[in-house]
Order: structure tokens, then sequence, then C-alpha cells
């Protein structure tokens, strides 16, 4: 798949029967492959044995695709995922309506995409914050802090160094100084896991990144929105992003078939997992099936 300046590599399933519709499965943050380390798998299988056929492709950079995720934007991704949505239309015919499914990240991506004239027929953000990476990785690390077995002093402490490193990248400040700023923290190695890996190319990718705001691309849909998340999961402020993606939904002068949909698993984790199961829940991957098939009948 062209994609400009990076060649997309991937794969692509058809029903056995039926063909419905079609579907791109962008997923979510850092140097992520085609099966998105194996969680769009069952994803795939459902759609297919559901009429709609899929596309999955790497992350520019990645495994067989050229180019560098890293050095890019989000408006890069997009064009990416736009890329795979005329692959999968040409392989299977104009009239059959083709749609995003985005993955955390990938929810951005795919907003950002479905928002630009063309003919995206539906988006699907799974466990995709309705607010800045920023204001969602904020929430994220204050709660995983708040657990941990620190003095309450040292958890404030660590938070104020987070709190820096975001400031940092809002201020436009270069990697040495935020290498610096780390290397004289005494809570350096205790927020760690929550900061690296950090490198000058990372660095970067933050800057552009944290202050982006996925509501104006929901404002601006001409297509149905299925927003899904998991109630117990750890990474994304969950009723913030609920009443942010309704308040869009209910703005004056909203497409009229920009439906809203949103939908929450109980229990279930960031990749939409309840209990020990190692795949999403069946209710939930049949829940989305039958959506997207009802999304394009209408």
């Amino acid at each position: 798949m062209d994609a400009g300046d990076a060649r997309l590599a991937g794969d692509m399933w058809h029903p056995e029967s039926d063909l419905r519709a079609g579907v791109v499965m962008i997923g979510g943050s850092g140097p992520t492959e085609r099966s998105n380390d194996g969680y769009f798998v069952a994803y795939r299988d459902q759609f297919t044995s559901h009429g709609i056929a899929a596309l999955w492709y790497d992350k520019r950079g990645v495994g067989g695709s050229t180019g560098n995720w890293a050095a890019g934007t989000l408006d890069d991704l997009a064009h990416d995922a736009m890329a795979a949505v005329a692959a999968l239309r040409h392989a299977l015919g104009d009239a059959v309506p083709v749609g995003l499914f985005g993955h955390s990240e990938g929810g951005w991506v795919a907003l950002r995409a479905a928002a630009w004239p063309g003919q995206v027929s539906f988006v699907v953000t799974n466990s995709c914050p309705g607010m800045t990476p920023g204001r969602a990785d904020r929430q994220a690390v204050a709660r995983a802090v708040a657990a941990e077995a620190w003095p309450d002093h040292d958890k404030a402490a660590a938070l104020r160094l987070y709190d820096e490193v975001v400031g940092a990248a809002a201020d436009d400040r270069e990697f040495a100084y935020v290498q610096q700023l780390l290397a004289t923290a005494p809570q350096h190695d205790m927020m760690r896991p929550y900061i690296e890996p950090l490198d000058e190319e990372m660095w970067a990718f933050f800057k552009r990144e944290h202050d982006h705001d996925p509501i104006p691309d929901c404002l601006s849909l001409r297509c149905p929105h299925l927003a899904v998340f998991g109630s117990a999961d750890r990474l994304v402020p969950i009723e913030e992003s609920v009443a942010a993606f309704s308040a869009a939904a209910c703005t004056t002068g909203r497409h009229p078939l920009a439906t809203m949909t949103i939908h929450v698993v109980p229990g279930a984790d960031h990749r939409l997992r309840t209990g020990a199961d190692a795949v999403p829940a069946a209710h939930h991957l049949a829940y989305l099936c039958g959506w997207i098939t009802s999304a394009v009948q209408a």
C-alpha cells in the first residue's frame, strides 16, 4: 500500500460469503506490527465470520513497512490509515462500505482520518481516551503512583516530576533539558517505569502528540461512531472520556449521519478482557460486529 513517503505491508481477509462491509484495523502506540501483538486476531476472526472483510498493516517503520513512525505525526498515521482504506475499497469494490477500527492511540488516528472528507462509512474507537494524550497519561500515572507502597511525600514529588516533564514538552524544550531534569531528580528511579524508554526521537514524538485533542475530529465526523471502553481500564479515564464524546455528540450542527454510540464492557481492561480471559469478551465482539452491520445497513 502506497502511503506517500511510506510503503505499508499488511494482510487482507475476505469472509467466506455474504460480504457486508470492510474494516481497516489500526494498532495502538509504539512500534505495533499488523496484528497489534496478536490482539487483533480475535477481532479479525469475528469480523470475517460476520461478513466483514478485514485489513491490518504494520505501522510505518515496523515489520514490512517502510518509513519511521516516531519521526512522523498523527496526520502521517491517519494518511496511512486512509491508504489502507483505499486498498481495501479497491479490493472489495466501491459498493461495499468500509470503515475504521482503531485501538487506543489508533482511535485518535481513526478519528483524524474519518474527519477528513472521504468515504469512511463508520469509525470504531476501542479504548481510546476522549481527551489529549497528556491528560490521559497524567491520570493513568497518578492512579498507578497512588497504588504504590511509597510514602505520601514521595508520591507527591514523583507526580511533580512527571508534571515537569510534561511542562517541558509544552514549552518545546530540547531533550538535553529533560535529561538534566531527570538526572537531578531524586524520584527518577521511582518514575522510570512510567516515563521510559525515553530517547531523543521519542521525546520529539511525545512533544508532537501530547496535546492532541480528539474532540474537534469527533465534531467533524460524517459517519456513525462507536466508542468502546472497558470499565476496569487502568490507562483510560473512562467517565471523562464518555462525557467528552457524549458532549460532542450533542453539539448543535453535527452531521446527521454522525451518530454516537457508547459501549462500556463491565469489568473489562484496556484490551476488553474480563477476568482471566486472554482474549476480548465474547459478548463485546458480537456486539461490535452487530453494530457495524447495523451502521452500514442504515
